[in-house]
């Protein structure tokens, strides 16, 4: 029996278009607002690269200014380990990221798709 590769998207991906793709995940990234999280899929997604979660993280690591705290793995939960993920959670506290536990709110915090989620607090 065949194995599915997991990294089969990256490449099927044209060196071509990396750089295109790198640049969507880049504008996604920057368009999170401040308050608002999203998951790496989440942003794969809207950046149109559905299945991507990888090449999010991958840009995250290698970007320079990103708003990367904004960025966390599915269900809220921080993904770095150590300073990192004490960094990362102190960055979203400061731009008033609520948190249960170890993950955000998500219900609170959660943008999607280009779009924060509404909430009855905040009223919109």
């Amino acid at each position: 029996m065949k194995r599915k590769n997991s990294r089969s998207l990256a490449g099927k991906i044209k060196q071509e278009d990396s750089g295109a793709m790198r640049l969507r995940i880049e504008q996604t990234v920057r368009a999170i607002p401040r308050g608002k999280v999203s998951t790496y899929g989440g942003v794969a997604r809207a950046a149109g690269f559905p299945g991507a979660a990888r090449q999010v993280a991958s840009t995250l690591r290698r970007g320079f200014g990103l708003p990367w705290q904004r960025v966390l793995g599915a269900g809220g939960h921080i993904k770095l380990t150590g300073d990192s993920a004490m960094e990362q959670r102190l960055r979203l506290e400061a731009e008033g990221v609520r948190f249960r536990g170890r993950r955000v709110d998500m219900k609170a915090h959660e943008w999607k798709d280009g779009r924060a989620t509404r909430t009855k607090a905040s009223g919109k």
